[in-house]
């Protein structure tokens, strides 16, 4: 019988070694990639954006007997709508030089785009700020296209708490203008902003003349702010047009904002509007409003805004006929995540005349009065993911 020798015995032991696979020593984890927002940040490149969709009911068809509309940006009527697709992408240094770019898509540009962008076509695409800027200490001026100081409500539906924009932001002020704004934060309770533009709702101006804006924010204590903005130039009478007569504009605006409690803030807007030459047989034409608004959260996740407003436009300035139009929107807020909020409003508007179209049958009948109302509501739900 063969039995292994002491030399064979000896190498069972490195036979054994050499077929077992070696185990490989434990490596150190790698340090995580740094996410795009890290990398953003630590650019000092801030990117954001939004999507604001909707589906609205309306008792009327969303327009005055003008053929004027008769809402801001939500005069469909039983129609689902996308009104902004968004994107903001900025870079804006404490010191220096920076930008900032918004670029928005959708149904909402149609009324906001400014004047001379694509004349005789709707526009479905539009930028409300592109600018350039320059920081130093207390002082920020830029200089491109921006919103303008006046009013509660912006175009950007994530600073607003009601679906429907008031009535004060779609007919007493301008959307936005092009020029050049300075603002001064001189401390915690007091920033001033000057500004030369060349006027309402443009790119290229329709006169020679510039507007000069101002406006002045205090908030003397923590719970109670109070902005003051103006705007005062040379303006052609009949609006967006590169012809006609000329004559002084001024619009000053005013909010007041008390935050009562954590939960509760109460917000007052008083708007004052003048043009020469605007009223019938070239007198001075007159427009003012006032907006009241009640903001509670109730929760992290549900929140409510009671609006209540009148507008006088007793010269037709602004909406090419005499009237007093005034209206109350409840909106009630969920927000089952950080980005996404879905808002359900009802809402109720009247004037003093009969001049809501109810029914598209009154531009068959060749206007017959009977289709008119001095009423109109709706109903409506908008949902928005941001991001």
């Amino acid at each position: 019988m063969f039995r292994p020798t002491a030399s064979i015995l000896s190498l069972i032991p490195l036979l054994i070694t050499l077929s077992v696979p070696a185990i490989a020593a434990e490596e150190p984890a790698k340090p995580a990639a740094p996410s795009l927002s890290d990398v953003l940040a630590a650019s000092n490149l801030n990117v954001s954006g939004y999507l604001d969709v909707s589906y609205e009911h309306l008792d009327g068809t969303g327009s005055f007997y003008n053929g004027s509309p008769d809402r801001v940006f939500d005069a469909r009527q039983d129609s689902f709508s996308i009104h902004q697709a968004a994107l903001t992408v900025a870079y804006q240094p404490k010191e220096g030089f920076g930008a900032l770019v918004n670029l928005i898509a959708g149904q909402d540009p149609d009324v906001f785009a400014p004047y001379d962008i694509n004349p005789g076509a709707h526009s479905k695409f539009d930028f409300p700020q592109a600018y350039i800027q320059y920081a130093s200490g207390a002082t920020t001026i830029i200089a491109g296209r921006f919103v303008t100081l006046a009013g509660v409500e912006t175009i950007d539906p994530r600073t607003d708490t009601n679906f429907s924009r008031s009535i004060l932001y779609g007919f007493a002020i301008p959307f936005a203008h092009t020029g050049v704004r300075a603002t001064y934060v001189a401390s915690d309770q007091l920033t001033l902003n000057l500004g030369v533009v060349n006027g309402w709702d443009d790119l290229k101006d329709t006169n020679a003349a510039k507007t000069l804006e101002v406006g002045v924010t205090a908030t003397p204590v923590k719970a109670v702010s109070l902005s003051v903005a103006g705007y005062f130039g040379k303006e052609r009478v009949g609006g967006l047009t590169d012809v006609g007569p000329e004559g002084q504009r001024k619009l000053v605006d005013v909010i007041g904002s008390w935050s009562a409690t954590d939960a509760l803030t109460v917000i007052l807007n008083y708007d004052w509007g003048r043009q020469d030459g605007g009223a019938v047989g070239g007198g001075q034409a007159r427009w003012d409003g006032l907006a009241g608004y009640l903001n509670y959260a109730f929760s992290e996740h549900w929140k409510a805004s009671l609006r209540s407003e009148y507008f006088r436009d007793p010269d037709g300035y602004r909406m090419g006929f005499a009237q007093t139009w005034r209206e109350t929107t409840l909106t009630a807020a969920w927000m089952p995540s950080k980005n996404v909020e879905l808002r359900f409003e009802g809402r109720v508007d009247h004037s003093d005349h009969p001049v809501f179209v109810k029914d598209d049958s009154y531009y068959a009948s060749g206007g017959d009065p009977s289709f008119l109302g001095d009423s109109q509501g709706s109903v409506a739900i908008e949902a928005l993911f941001k991001f």
